[in-house]
């Protein structure tokens, strides 16, 4: 097994907490224990959004927003039927195909863990036109070994308790390929981290605001309220993309390859990227031979297309990793990837002075 370095430690403590939306607790004091060393100051929005704060070389220089979703996609009980066998409302975007079989975790209020499997209908007892169709949502349960929903009960089991995948970080053998669930968003919270560390010994004319925001994956809403309380002038969000380089992906779907740089996304469901902000990015990463990728999505979006409409608006690009399998129980991406969007991230903040940002925002 590969020795763990500082870097993959967090990547492991990040990606290992449960956290769906509206129950982002576990994950959030990861990153605050992570993130706090580097802050001046830590605050939270109402919903749980978590907001560090670091001032640079002036006080009253621009407010810099890098967000990062603190949730994953999971499952949340919503019933225990008669036999102690649990029915659950997915929470987030699920492929019914990537869910049969798979173990979960319920996380109970006072006894601790469940384990279970997602269980369907047998194969062997359908009809051949049955077979041939991917079983849904709705017909799958979740199987604890319980008896009774008595027996459920009385191990912890309520309605409303967080489900979410079982699967431990792990570094693959080509060391820089790193293999968890929750990559979607965890990979966004280490580079918020990540991007306040680097600043450390940096003189930048601004204060930057590292954030975890909350219940992404239900509709970007804690980016709405903690960009409320920030009220930034100039957003990141950093996020997972999409990995083309898997059998069957045309060049049409995606291009974006891992290990090949983080991605620049010009456009998405939620948001149509602020030029000047994207040419800046683009020229920072040319000048400090950062590799990168364009990438377009058709469908999706991040936490920038909340950010981008606050207030009076506010120019914001979206940064991605790209990664394999989001949305599953396991993703993979690559770590240089992860440590160059922190690299370009932190040069472009050392250009955003006061001038520079009121320039760029009719570019």
């Amino acid at each position: 097994m590969t020795k763990l370095d500082e870097t993959l430690t967090m990547l492991k403590d990040l990606t290992d907490a449960r956290g769906i939306p509206g129950n982002e607790r576990e994950a959030r004091e990861v990153m605050e224990k992570y993130i706090t060393p580097f802050a001046d100051e830590i605050s939270y929005d109402n919903l749980g959004s978590l907001i560090a704060k670091k001032t640079g070389s002036t006080e009253d220089g621009p407010k810099i927003m890098v967000a990062g979703h603190l949730d994953e996609v999971g499952f949340m009980v919503s019933r225990i039927d008669d036999k102690g066998f649990l029915f659950f409302q997915p929470v987030g975007g699920w492929w019914n195909q990537v869910m049969l079989a798979q173990r979960v975790t319920i996380v109970t209020r006072k006894k601790g863990d469940i384990t279970g499997v997602i269980g369907s209908k047998p194969p062997h007892i359908l009809s051949p036109e049955a077979r041939k169709k991917p079983v849904d949502i709705k017909d799958m349960f979740i199987d604890i070994g319980a008896s009774s929903k008595e027996e459920a009960m009385s191990w912890g089991v309520l309605p409303g308790d967080m489900i979410v995948p079982y699967f431990e970080f792990h570094v693959m053998n080509n060391e820089k390929l790193l293999l968890a669930k929750a990559w979607d968003n965890r990979i966004g919270c280490a580079i918020a981290i990540d991007v306040l560390k680097g600043l450390q010994d940096q003189q930048h004319p601004n204060t930057v605001y590292g954030v975890g925001t909350v219940q992404e994956e239900v509709g970007l809403r804690g980016a709405k309220t903690a960009a409320m309380k920030v009220q930034p002038d100039i957003a990141f969000a950093v996020d997972v993309g999409i990995a083309g380089d898997t059998p069957g992906v045309t060049p049409k779907e995606s291009t974006s390859k891992m290990g090949e740089g983080p991605q620049i996304v010009l456009f998405d469901a939620s948001m149509v990227s602020h030029k000047g902000l994207r040419d800046l990015v683009v020229d920072t990463a040319d000048e400090a031979g950062i590799p990168y990728q364009f990438e377009t999505i058709a469908g999706g979006g991040t936490d920038a297309g909340a950010i981008h409409l606050t207030m009076n608006g506010v120019p914001a690009v979206a940064i991605g990793v790209a990664t394999r399998y989001i949305h599953s129980h396991a993703g993979i991406l690559h770590r240089d990837d992860y440590e160059n969007a922190v690299k370009l991230i932190v040069e472009v903040i050392k250009k955003l002075d006061k001038d520079t940002v009121e320039t760029l925002k009719f570019n």
